[in-house]
């Protein structure tokens, strides 16, 4: 039996797509046909072969609308939208030290991207009747870690909140709004911060994945989630396979949240 997707043609921009999570995104749906553009700092020495890079700065309201107003210049809008940009640059120190430009520039990142953009892309998908939108949230938003995911976990909470609030909104109008709240991912950035851990512990690099399950309370399935595998999620779920699912989280943690 074949699972085609069925994403053949489809108009797709995926945010952050050159690293980790993102790279997977982009690179699984345009494996799957789709046509995709994706939002970069700077362009990749290697781009995945018929992907479109648009150079832009999500963390403020000018490099968003860059973004979209390309997008709509050049397609005339999208059938799937992916917000995967997120990142937490707070440093540890607990609440007392996330001063208020920390709390900005976590919430700049992680919420306000995704808020901008369906703003500015929303409006064309409503008057085709159709779409998707997609939100990377966190299990941090029920599972934060005090010394230094606080602001960005608030932020991700916030964008899951965002997201059911949109849901309930454009879901009868034609458009699906989804979030999937991935655990550890293991990207390039949490590998070196996985290795950063063990050189301060003494330990190689499996021992510094220790040191970081043990702070989650440990992952049943005993190790970080791929980033193709959390890809795999999103696409099945963009896709119209997933024509009824709307307005929900699926989280993708290996088990590490304990509750339903």
């Amino acid at each position: 039996m074949s699972f085609d997707l069925h994403l053949n043609g489809l108009r797709a921009l995926v945010t952050g797509g050159t690293l980790g999570l993102g790279a997977a995104v982009v690179k699984t749906l345009a494996e799957a046909g789709a046509r995709v553009a994706t939002s970069v700092r700077t362009v990749p020495a290697q781009p995945v072969e018929g992907v479109s890079y648009v150079t832009a700065d999500l963390s403020t309201a000018e490099g968003t609308s860059r973004l979209a107003q390309t997008i709509l210049q050049d397609w005339g809008g999208v059938d799937i939208l992916i917000n995967v940009l997120g990142g937490s640059k707070t440093p540890g120190g607990g609440f007392a030290a996330i001063s208020d430009e920390h709390w900005f520039a976590e919430l700049n990142l992680n919420l306000m991207p995704a808020v901008r953009l369906d703003r500015a892309l929303l409006p064309a998908m409503l008057a085709q009747g159709s779409g998707v939108i997609i939100h990377v949230s966190s299990i941090q938003r029920v599972l934060p870690l005090p010394d230094s995911t606080t602001a960005y976990a608030a932020a991700k909470g916030a964008l899951t909140t965002y997201s059911k609030s949109l849901a309930r909104e454009v879901t009868p109008k034609g458009v699906r709004v989804l979030s999937v709240a991935p655990g550890w991912i293991e990207t390039e950035a949490s590998v070196a911060f996985a290795q950063q851990r063990a050189a301060e512990a003494g330990t190689d690099y499996e021992g510094g994945k220790k040191i970081i399950m043990d702070w989650l309370g440990g992952i049943p399935v005993g190790r970080p989630a791929k980033p193709h595998e959390v890809a795999d999620l999103i696409a099945f779920l963009a896709s119209p396979r997933s024509a009824s699912i709307a307005g929900s989280e699926y989280r993708i943690d290996g088990g590490t949240v304990p509750t339903l």
